[in-house]
């Protein structure tokens, strides 16, 4: 590094800039981002990795006769696994997810790309129509679809009038009305994320590919999708750790035939009161989560510039 030097010295031309130079900025950059961080920090480890250890130890701990934590260390709560029930519940809360989380990516990347395309006008309002869901309670949303899918409803009376759909027939209570609800649910959750990474996206580049003669979808699946991979990821991070922990929807549109871990772990909680069990079933449902969310934060040097 050289620089010249003003004043009666820059006759002398150029000279080396050595370490010593250099005022100690960066030192105190890093002691500043520390205190910064600090309470975020204490944050998250007070209030996420404490009660994920806790629930960790607990679930080798038995249960008492008052419905509390016994003393002593078993794995008795982590046998409930080899039950065939749990196994099935357990699949069908990882089917149920990965289904929902490639519906919402799927449905969300065209919204977000016409959102995208879109005039800076028609851009706010458009915007505005996806977060419109959020200004309703969660459970209303919910309890509304629930009275569109039940028996008498307006949506299976249209089926039935139609011929499309048998009297005995029921739209509730099956794994598919709750991928349906959660697509619902989780979409406008999908969008944002991709629709912020749509606009660091570069349009020359797809006026590079159309000049080397690739098509529009060509275009968009070898360009755009590999631009905005980050925007994807982070979607699906957003829509599939919720999707395993879902308890709400399951229960109220699924019922038994569709019930997932987050409703066994509340059956634990309030109707059995096996404390050490409903630990461990919530320990299975971050450990379920944790390879996804590793595969993520594992990013290629260049991709973490």
């Amino acid at each position: 590094m050289r620089r010249r030097i003003r004043g009666r010295d820059s006759l002398l031309g150029f000279h080396r800039v050595t370490s010593n130079d250099l005022p100690p900025f960066p030192m105190r950059v890093n002691s500043r981002q520390t205190l910064l961080t600090a309470p975020s920090f204490l944050w998250m480890l007070v209030l996420f990795a404490w009660p994920a250890l806790h629930l960790l130890v607990m679930s080798f701990r038995p249960p008492d006769a008052t419905g509390g934590v016994g003393e002593g260390w078993t794995m008795e709560a982590w046998k409930v696994f080899a039950e065939p029930g749990y196994l099935d519940v357990l699949w069908r809360t990882i089917g149920v997810s990965v289904v929902t989380t490639l519906g919402c990516v799927l449905l969300a990347v065209p919204v977000a790309w016409r959102i995208h395309r879109a005039s800076a006008r028609w851009r706010s309002w458009m915007l505005l129509l996806v977060v419109l869901p959020f200004w309703t309670s969660f459970l209303v949303r919910v309890y509304a679809w629930r009275v569109l899918l039940q028996a008498n409803g307006p949506l299976a009376t249209l089926l039935k009038s139609i011929g499309c759909m048998s009297d005995d027939a029921l739209l509730l209570y099956n794994p598919t009305a709750v991928i349906m609800v959660m697509i619902y649910t989780y979409l406008p959750m999908t969008v944002l994320p991709i629709y912020a990474a749509m606009e660091k996206f570069d349009p020359v580049l797809l006026d590079a590919a159309a000049d080397l003669g690739a098509r529009p979808w060509q275009a968009f699946v070898k360009v755009v999708l590999p631009g905005i991979r980050k925007g994807l990821i982070a979607a699906a991070l957003l829509v599939g750790i919720p999707c395993l922990g879902s308890y709400v929807v399951p229960d109220m549109i699924g019922g038994i035939d569709a019930e997932m871990l987050g409703n066994k772990i509340g059956q634990r909680l309030f109707s059995d009161r096996h404390l050490p069990q409903a630990a461990a079933l919530a320990t299975a449902l971050a450990m379920l989560a944790m390879p996804a969310v590793v595969v993520a934060l594992k990013r290629k040097p260049e991709d973490a510039e």
